[in-house]
């Protein structure tokens, strides 16, 4: 999408949608007032009009009292109730008693009566008087105006209507809300109370709003007009704004272009004092620059070089593995500018299990996979001088390059620029160092684990589980936790060995060491103490505890069944476990008082496990 698209697109988001949603919600608040307006002034009415009926029905209820309490005898006289009905201007009057009519006078669509009970002078049920003092017809011409109307009805027949065309039923009148009768819009709210023998009285107040809906219709006319008006007056200056910075802009890009070709020489040219001047003149400063820097970068590239092989001269001194792969992979990657990069090693299956990684792979993994795919077929041997030494891959634009190194290999990628021989021929370097200080890594893990493992059995050697005790002591002293010790001794040894030789006592020494360290822990570490005298010793572990260990080990080695070297069958062996726990990490006491319980068990029959009585309690620390 183009600049100028791109700004069309950004005018019609942040200024037309916005002003024809703004224009909307204005035509909507508009109408939305107006509608409230008329709607408030409907209730009003009908508040008004609820208010008048409420008084209505007092009044009657007064002029009922008054005719009971003046002239009682009156009110089974239809005569005198008319004198009365007429002097007090009463539209009807009704007398009931226990639900049978006595007496009833005047208009009967008379409405709002009031209402009073009285005693009867005979002592039968109490007498009901019901007054009014308007018909239907007079309350509906009260509460009109030129703009509200009134329907009054009762149980669904009209009883007075002030509307131009009266209808003669409000079955489909809203309670509240609008209505169009005779092509005329009214607000309507209804309101009912209750009239002469139980019936139910109907008023519904109707509002025009023919002048509030015009006000709204005026109102969002104006509002579209100015919305039209600043819609034209934005897209002008919004014209006139692109095509400056398209005039603008095409000079930079004309510029980036020969900058980006390697031509510095050309200046933009410079018009006005605004800030598409001061950009021209910075960006013209940054091409001197860059062409200065460029000169810089080819001094500086040569010397990189130097430095980066003797970075790596420095790998052979390194004997941390991880951190070598990581700085050997870091170098390799920084020394011809790659994206990204990694080590993998061997996995144990012929699968690669990545052990360090540089930059991010997202994209590149298909090349660094392709390209290692081409070293392992190669068989390339980071040892042999005279075979080149990586393998390379491009698949989607981006360059792999994939080297070994001792039970492993070296990938990098980059995007865009595949690898000069230069490069390669540095990433060879590099990854020949880096595979001489892994070996260096080898031989001396080799030596440290020879200097502490025991060359017959492969556990610890006693030298080495000086040590253990030593620190598991200090730790259970610091921590204030229970260490124990489980020693044990091959019954009947010296007899293996004289009767089948020292080879089959070589061999029943390492089988019982496998089923001592398959009973351990990972956290525990066995150790061949001396002769045929083994032990282990047990952290956050307890005289119980050590106790069911060390049988689980007893009863394992009574079930083995050794082959014999000559051949002839099988041997059995047996072996007796003497166990002990410290209080207060003291290794000289443990090692006496495990000791102690493993001569117990020798000398009271053998193949048995034997616990020191008591914790090992000394005082001191040792």
């Amino acid at each position: 999408m183009s600049f100028r698209a791109r700004l069309t697109l950004f005018f019609v988001l942040i200024v037309v949608v916005p002003m024809i949603a703004l224009g909307v919600v204005v035509a909507r608040i508009v109408s939305d007032s107006q509608h409230a307006k008329a709607t408030a002034q409907n209730r009003a009415s009908a508040a008004a009009a609820l208010n008048t009926f409420h008084r209505l029905t007092q009044d009657g209820a007064h002029a009922a009292r008054a005719l009971a309490q003046d002239s009682p005898s009156a009110t089974t006289n239809r005569t005198a109730l008319a004198a009365f009905a007429v002097q007090r201007g009463l539209a009807r009057i009704r007398v009931v008693q226990a639900g049978r009519t006595l007496a009833d006078v005047g208009d009967r669509q008379a409405i709002a009566p009031g209402a009073v009970r009285v005693a009867s002078a005979d002592g039968g049920a109490p007498i009901m008087i019901e007054a009014a003092v308007l018909t239907a017809r007079r309350f509906a011409r009260t509460v009109s105006t030129h703009t509200v109307r009134a329907i009054l009805t009762q149980d669904g027949r009209l009883l007075a209507s002030t509307l131009p065309r009266p209808t003669t039923s409000t079955a489909r009148l809203p309670a509240d809300g609008t209505v169009n009768l005779a092509g005329v819009d009214y607000a309507v709210a209804t309101f009912t109370a209750p009239g002469f023998d139980g019936r139910h009285t109907t008023v519904a107040i109707l509002t025009d709003t023919s002048a509030t809906s015009a006000a709204a219709t005026r109102g969002q006319r104006i509002a579209l007009a100015l919305l039209v008006l600043f819609l034209l007056l934005a897209f002008a200056g919004a014209l006139t704004i692109s095509r400056q910075l398209h005039g603008q802009l095409a000079r930079f890009l004309a510029a980036a272009k020969r900058i980006g070709g390697g031509d510095f020489s050309t200046a933009v040219p410079i018009a006005g004092r605004d800030e598409f001047a001061q950009l021209g003149d910075e960006f013209n400063k940054m091409s001197r620059e860059l062409e200065r820097r460029m000169r810089e970068l080819d001094q500086e590239r040569g010397r990189l070089r130097e430095s980066i092989q003797r970075v790596g001269a420095t790998f052979a001194a390194n004997l941390d593995r991880t951190t070598l792969l990581e700085i050997g992979t870091q170098t390799i990657v920084d020394a011809v500018q790659a994206d990204c990069g990694r080590a993998a090693v061997d996995a144990g299956d012929g699968a690669l299990l990545e052990a360090t990684r540089v930059g991010d792979l997202a994209g590149a993994e298909r090349a660094i996979a392709a390209a290692e795919a081409h070293a392992r077929a190669a068989h390339l041997d980071p040892r042999d001088d005279a075979r080149p030494l990586a393998a390379s891959a491009t698949v989607d634009d981006v360059a792999a390059l994939a080297a070994p190194i001792p039970r492993g290999i070296v990938s990098l990628a980059r995007r865009g620029r595949p690898f000069t021989a230069d490069e390669q021929e540095l990433v060879a370097s590099l990854v020949r160092q880096t595979g001489i200080s892994l070996e260096n890594v080898e031989l001396h893990e080799q030596v440290q684990r020879q200097a502490v493992t025991d060359k017959l059995t492969g556990l610890s050697n006693r030298g080495r589980f000086q040590e253990v005790i030593a620190a598991e002591a200090a730790a259970a002293r610091r921590f204030d936790q229970p260490l124990a010790l489980l020693m044990l001794d091959v019954d009947n040894f010296k007899r293996v060995n004289d009767t089948y030789g020292h080879q089959q006592g070589d061999l029943v020494l390492r089988e019982i060491a496998t089923v001592l360290a398959d009973c351990s822990r990972e956290v525990d570490e066995p150790a061949r103490y001396g002769g045929e005298e083994l032990a282990v010793a047990l952290q956050q572990t307890d005289l119980v505890g050590a106790e069911a260990i060390a049988e689980r080990v007893r009863t394992a080695v009574e079930a083995l069944e050794l082959p014999r070297i000559d051949g002839h069958g099988t041997l059995r062996v047996t072996v007796s476990c003497g166990v002990a726990a410290s209080s207060d990490g003291d290794p000289v006491a443990l090692v006496a008082a495990a000791d102690a319980a493993l001569y117990t068990a020798k000398r009271t029959g053998k193949n048995r496990t034997v616990r020191a009585d008591a914790p090992v309690a000394t005082g001191g620390a040792g």
